[in-house]
């Protein structure tokens, strides 16, 4: 199944509006093709810019037809369209396979097809069609998909007073007045941690998808932790960041699922999940056992893992796994093992979670 579009990438003239704006001097902009910017991003379906025109002038036009909000990282300029494309796809920290690109130039949709094979190309007659095809439908709709635009809007906001601060970058975090909520998820919040899973690539420790079925049995099961990850901070919320998927075993946690959005990475709340995590287990007098399964993009979550002090099982054995699913009975899959000890959660954020050394509606929850 082709991958759901993150970010849609709109040319302009006899594309987005009709007529070219640099010879026409005025464009007329469809009530249908406006319709379809605003549902899709409804949807939670970035939409971006790659034009050839003066960026100033579009610009202001696109201001002029109550546009411009939508759109995050525009190039409006002279280089190449698959330049730009990249541009936008970097920046958003996006894989190609999630980007699209409407153009009613063949040469210019041929050019990046040439220079971005995995960039899907769409004519612009095909505009009004676009929420219809099932790429641009995600399986979910929550508060945060719907916010989409408006989060990252923030975040570009947050890295441009990060790259103005002075001194020492842990100054600036602390100067955000982060706050992580880690919270056992509800029925009303499943469909937030199903899209994450769905959506996380990069930072998935296994790669899996939990159908919403599967995590409504697991929050109604007494032997799993099913924990949705939330993050503010004076810029606004950052929406559902992480989710963590645990199962309980007499002296051992089975964390079988650790996923956290790409937009928080340099936040530290992966680092901080795992601290938190390897904190309350300390404290419960268990062992973790993570699983870890290498996909093309995930590096960045074993690198997580080591930094925290998971081992593979092979080279710290521990019988505390004794009761785990055999590894070999799951294709590609790793055994990462922790003893751990009392650790600092934080030194940049506040992190407001649930005691896990007492099941849920025990005396030690909260």
């Amino acid at each position: 199944m082709a991958a759901t579009v993150k970010c849609l990438v709109w040319d302009l003239d006899d594309t987005l509006w009709q007529g070219t704006l640099l010879e026409d001097g005025e464009v007329h902009l469809p009530e249908e093709v406006r319709k379809v910017v605003i549902e899709l991003d409804s949807r939670g379906i970035l939409q971006s810019v790659a034009s050839r025109n003066d960026h100033e002038h579009a610009w202001a036009r696109l201001e002029a037809l109550g546009l411009a909000e939508y759109f995050v990282l525009p190039e409006i300029g002279w280089g190449a369209k698959s330049d730009s494309v990249r541009r936008i796809a970097d920046r958003l920290n996006f894989a190609h396979t999630t980007i699209a690109f409407v153009d009613d130039r063949p040469a210019e949709r041929a050019e990046v097809a040439f220079h971005l094979p995995d960039v899907r190309c769409y004519p612009a007659e095909q505009v009004l069609a676009l929420p219809d095809l099932a790429e641009f439908t995600p399986a979910t709709s929550t508060v945060d998909s719907r916010r989409r635009r408006q989060m990252y809007q923030a975040g570009f906001r947050r890295e441009a007073e990060r790259a103005a601060a002075p001194g020492p970058d842990e100054e600036f975090l602390r100067s955000l007045d982060l706050r992580m909520r880690i919270g056992r998820a509800t029925g009303e919040e499943l469909s937030r941690v199903e899209e994450l899973t769905l959506r996380t690539s990069q930072m998935n420790a296994t790669g899996v998808h939990y159908p919403d079925a599967v995590l409504r049995g697991l929050i109604s099961d007494p032997r799993h932790e099913v924990l949705v990850v939330t993050l503010t901070d004076r810029f606004g919320p950052h929406g559902a960041v992480g989710v963590l998927l645990l199962e309980r075993h007499p002296g051992l946690w089975h964390l079988k699922l650790l996923a956290t959005s790409c937009r928080v990475v340099a936040y530290g709340a992966g680092a901080t999940l795992l601290n938190w995590l390897a904190d309350a287990a300390a404290r419960s007098g268990v062992h973790l056992v993570a699983d870890f399964r290498a996909t093309e993009r995930n590096r960045m979550m074993e690198i997580a893992y080591r930094f925290a002090g998971f081992e593979g099982i092979e080279d710290d054995p521990c019988p505390c796994a004794a009761g785990l699913q055999a590894v070999a009975d799951q294709p590609g899959l790793q055994r990462l093992h922790l003893a751990p000890g009392p650790r600092t959660v934080s030194t940049v954020m506040s992190v407001d979670a649930p005691d896990l050394t007492e099941q849920e509606g025990g005396p030690g929850a909260r």
